[in-house]
């Protein structure tokens, strides 16, 4: 009998532009007492506009989260600490930002309440606990961190998210106002995330007209933005906007895949950002992904964007086993892109070619 998911979902959801603007009386009656609320916001907004529109009462208090590289166990349980010793509880837990600062405010939420280190959950179905309140707000799109049921982390030993149903956000608010001066390269490679997430979906052996509807939606989205649009405009933030979304829920019921699998090694051992990681791996998947591939290179190129090239180099044994484990570890992923028979397909040998490639 086949095994139906019952996946949860995000439980609140606002869009549209100046939507941000609803922000304190959505989170009024999430507060609990004179617990404050603790919003996590990307450092890249540190000195700018945006803290200063964030609604402040009594012992609320924003956090620049450094998102430099992707967010780390030891990050996490630091962050955590530091605000069960300064405040002993909290109300909730708002990440501003990227994925990265969206992924760490959801752990940072569910580390509030569990307890250890948060790499004690990175795997599937592990956290035991509800975190506490927790909403994302995305200023960048592409992720889908805004709907996903995971937070990937970093931890000792692996690059792993904490996947259950305690993760996603109690509340979303998509303002694609928030995206309008992302620097070019950055919103590029978000962007990609999101239409290498359609890619994958769409071709998967998990798929089904629940992910498909989504998917389908998503790269069609991504395709008008990257490829028959001249001019990047507000029409441009709107969509990507909803394509982030769409992007995540069609994953949601499916599953990412190849340049997934192997991006996940690069940003464990090399600090690779997601997203350009992705696009990295990408450019060298035209055997898994050979129409995915082939657009994909003409939207590097109309939009100029420079993918970096031999970051593998001069890497040693050591390294290349650890990317290598860390990849083959995303089962899920594997044989969603390559089936039951995964393992006798993406061989290590073959891998490893793969990775120097890179």
């Amino acid at each position: 009998m086949a095994q139906f998911r019952n996946f949860k979902m995000v439980d609140y959801v606002v869009y549209g532009r100046g939507s941000f603007n609803q922000l304190d009386e959505i989170l009024a009656p999430q507060r609990k007492g004179d617990a404050p609320m603790i919003f996590l916001v990307d450092h890249f907004f540190e000195g700018k506009e945006l803290p200063n529109r964030i609604p402040l009462r009594g012992k609320d208090k924003i956090l620049f989260a450094d998102v430099t590289f992707e967010p780390k166990t030891k990050q996490v349980d630091a962050l955590a600490q530091q605000l069960k010793d300064e405040f002993g509880t909290v109300s909730g837990i708002i990440g501003i930002g990227g994925g990265s600062a969206m992924d760490l405010a959801k752990a940072v939420s569910l580390m509030m309440t569990n307890p250890g280190s948060s790499a004690d959950y990175q795997g599937w179905d592990l956290v035991k606990l509800p975190g506490v309140y927790k909403a994302g707000i995305p200023t960048l799109s592409g992720t889908g961190a805004e709907v996903s049921r995971t937070t990937v982390l970093t931890g000792p030993t692996r690059k792993l998210g904490m996947n259950s149903d305690f993760t996603p956000f109690d509340q979303i608010v998509l303002d694609p106002e928030l995206t309008k001066n992302a620097p070019v390269n950055q919103r590029f490679y978000t962007g990609m995330d999101c239409y290498i997430h359609c890619i994958e979906s769409l071709q998967g052996t998990y798929l089904n007209e629940f992910s498909k509807s989504y998917g389908e939606k998503a790269l069609q989205l991504c395709q008008h933005i990257f490829l028959e649009k001249d001019v990047w405009d507000d029409d441009c933030d709107n969509k990507l906007m909803m394509a982030s979304y769409a992007g995540g829920m069609s994953i949601a019921y499916s599953q990412v895949g190849v340049a997934h699998a192997v991006s996940y090694g690069l940003s464990y051992l090399l600090g690779t950002k997601h997203g350009i990681g992705n696009c990295i791996v990408m450019n060298h998947l035209h055997e898994y992904y050979p129409e995915g591939v082939d657009e994909f290179k003409r939207m590097v190129d109309k939009n100029k964007i420079e993918i970096p090239v031999g970051i593998c180099k001069g890497l040693t044994e050591d390294q290349f086993e650890a990317m290598m484990n860390v990849s083959l570890g995303m089962k899920p992923l594997w044989e969603n892109a390559l089936g039951k028979d995964w393992e006798k397909i993406m061989t290590r040998d073959k891998l490893r070619a793969l990775y120097e490639k890179l």
